[in-house]
């Protein structure tokens, strides 16, 4: 039996590829393996959606052993025929990934194949195998509607798909009787979901959150401009036992001229209104955003209103990215600022969240309540979530999938730090 070895980089959206290339490698007689000096093949799920994670693929390729090798994901569907890493290797993209075995057995038969065209369907009834038995990440969609000047994906994804919502309901109904407790509902955008085929968001999750069994979803990104939409009816979405109390809800500037030239559809007033709505109404609400520092010809004025915006709303998640001049952009035509100015201002935004986060984090001490282990981090020492998604840590003597009554004691910049309430 030949064994295959599969490492992703990127986003959730790639880590449900994985899980459905390995499902289908499984199901056509491979063995997956987590150990990739006892593999016949390797395969590189890879993310090119910022230059750090192409140079990293390209080092990760000197460091592999000598062995049949797939490149698969975003770099080979937006950087072939540009990357000089790229010949001489297999490659599958983001639209191809049923077929994976026929290129897995050309490969290890000598060949080289390239599969690579754009050919857009549903992709849910794949086999698939979970790195975590209780997560179950769902795509909704494939592409977006938006065509921001900074984002490679469209040249990845391609146009808005959204997958039928029989078939997303009855993935999320099998992961439900197979035991998995979080279902991540993840896309581009999931926001624009259904634009294309007549529905929309709230009315796929309202289907969602009415089947039964132990189980929560956690939401990816929504972008404001779709969130206008419906905002009142996502709300009381949220409200919801069965939706996790977690919005990510992306920035990028909190400069308006700065959004017009990122070709986002919405203003910072915008976002800070759907923030404070979700906090008035759902006051444990956990907020995540997206900050790009640097994006071309922002002054520091500008950058200063995003610094501000983050000071006074406060968010409890802040992701943090230098702008990066990605090949086939518009923004990659656009007048750069320099690269110390960049790495300035990302340090800047970096040290003031962190006392935003150290702060925001402080509110849990003391809190009460159940929590399900999802992860071990170390001997000792196990991971679990609550209804906000925080990321509280725990040690002891415990197992995955055990609930237990928790107090948080301290914190710290990232997490939650708890001790057990013993009945």
């Amino acid at each position: 039996m030949e064994r295959i070895y599969l490492e992703t980089y990127g986003c959730s959206l790639n880590f449900a590829d994985t899980a459905t290339m390995a499902g289908i490698l499984k199901k056509e007689g491979y063995e997956i393996t987590k150990n990739i000096e006892e593999s016949n093949l390797i395969i590189l799920n890879t993310c090119a959606l910022k230059n750090t994670l192409e140079e990293e693929f390209k080092k990760r390729l000197k460091e592999l052993p000598q062995k049949p090798l797939i490149i698969a994901g975003c770099i080979p569907q937006s950087r072939y025929g540009k990357l000089k890493e790229l010949k001489d290797i297999s490659l599958i993209g983001t639209h191809q990934i049923s077929r994976i075995g026929e290129i897995v057995e050309e490969t290890l038969n000598g060949n080289i194949v390239i599969l690579l065209a754009e050919d857009q369907k549903d992709q849910l009834n794949l086999p698939h195998i979970r790195e975590n038995n209780l997560i179950e990440i769902i795509p909704i969609s494939a592409g977006c509607k938006g065509n921001c000047t900074f984002c490679i994906n469209k040249l990845t994804r391609g146009k808005l798909h959204s997958y039928n919502p029989e078939l997303i309901i009855k993935r999320v109904k099998y992961a439900i009787q197979q035991g998995v407790k979080e279902i991540w509902i993840t896309s581009q955008d999931i926001g624009d979901y259904g634009l294309d085929i007549n529905t929309t968001l709230p009315e796929l999750l309202t289907q969602l959150i009415e089947i039964k069994g132990d189980y929560q979803i956690k939401l990816d990104n929504i972008n404001p401009n779709h969130m206008w939409r419906y905002l009142d009816e996502l709300i009381s979405i949220f409200k919801s036992n069965k939706i996790f109390k977690y919005l990510h809800i992306p920035l990028q500037s909190g400069n308006d001229e700065v959004l017009k030239n990122m070709n986002r559809k919405y203003s910072a007033k915008d976002w800070i209104n759907i923030v404070k709505k979700f906090r008035e109404e759902i006051p444990e609400i956990t907020i995540a955003t997206d900050i790009i520092c640097g994006f071309p010809g922002e002054t520091e004025v500008q950058f200063r209103d995003t610094v501000y915006l983050i000071e006074k709303h406060e968010p409890d998640i802040l992701n943090i990215s230098r702008f990066w001049k990605r090949q086939g952009t518009l923004a990659s035509k656009m007048k750069q600022l320099n690269e110390f100015e960049i790495k300035k201002r990302t340090s800047w935004l970096t040290r003031s969240f962190e006392w935003i986060s150290f702060q925001r984090n402080k509110k849990w001490i003391n809190w009460e309540g159940n929590i399900l282990i999802n992860k071990k981090i170390q001997d000792n020492e196990w991971e679990g979530r609550n209804n906000s998604y925080k990321q509280i840590t725990i040690k002891g003597n415990y197992k995955i999938n055990q609930k237990i009554k928790v107090k948080i004691a301290h914190t710290t910049i990232n997490d939650l730090r708890a001790i057990e309430i013993k009945k």
